[in-house]
């Protein structure tokens, strides 16, 4: 006589079994970076458009009305976006990458996350390929900063996108501290929380999330989060 059997229902406790495994992660990872805080470099630790505007005004190139509005190198100096982007990558890969200024008051701030109340950093910048422009970024970061703050430094290629850069820290709840919208919204959706530090060219930015003008209101958001 034939028993038609009940087929095996394990598939709610593998799902089960699984979700827990997800969550076990998730939580492994957000430990991990508690206390890190991802931050791009130029425009939000480091005063990159004063140094470069030096440079080019050396190179007898002038601004033009309202450039301080204007994020598009190109628009601010009334010069083709062929000829910027040529112009901006022999700028991050010459000795001058290695002495920009702080930007406002950031080095104040830094350290004291970083001091008091043990924070690190990892900064992702889209400087340039070049090893030596990594070493000089390095330099200039741990002379501003001084040679704990940063854990890890990321290089990406000139101008690059930092998506891929960003998904390895998807999950983590990190903060993830910005000055341009595209990048800042690209780590919304990894899961982590942007800061955009404002200037001329994004203070009028619609974002879901805050807009800084300076390092102690990033210090203010993070400790009392």
């Amino acid at each position: 006589m034939y028993v038609l059997r009940q087929p095996k229902r394990y598939s709610n406790t593998v799902s089960k079994v699984a979700d827990d495994n997800i969550d076990r992660k998730m939580k492994m990872k957000y430990n991990k970076y508690e206390k890190t805080i991802l931050t791009d470099c130029d425009g939000v630790l480091l005063d990159w458009e004063w140094a470069f505007n030096c440079w080019m005004t050396q190179h007898g190139f002038e601004t033009t009305e309202g450039y301080q509005f204007k994020y598009d190198m190109a628009e601010r100096y009334g010069i083709t976006k062929e000829q910027v982007k040529k112009l901006i990558k022999q700028f991050n890969e010459s000795a001058a990458i290695g002495f920009l200024p702080v930007l406002r008051d950031a080095m104040y701030w830094v350290k004291r996350l970083h001091e008091q109340h043990g924070y690190t950093f990892i900064c992702i910048t889209s400087l340039s390929l070049d090893e030596n422009a990594y070493k000089l970024r390095e330099m200039n970061l741990q002379k501003m900063f001084g040679k704990t703050a940063f854990s890890k430094l990321v290089c990406l290629d000139t101008g690059a996108d930092k998506d891929e850069a960003l998904s390895k820290y998807a999950g983590s709840n990190c903060y993830w501290l910005e000055d341009k919208p595209e990048n800042a919204t690209a780590g919304l959706r990894f899961g982590l929380r942007p800061i955009l530090m404002e200037h001329g060219h994004n203070m009028d930015a619609d974002v879901d999330y805050p807009i800084v003008k300076n390092w102690l209101e990033v210090y203010k958001t993070v400790t009392q989060s």
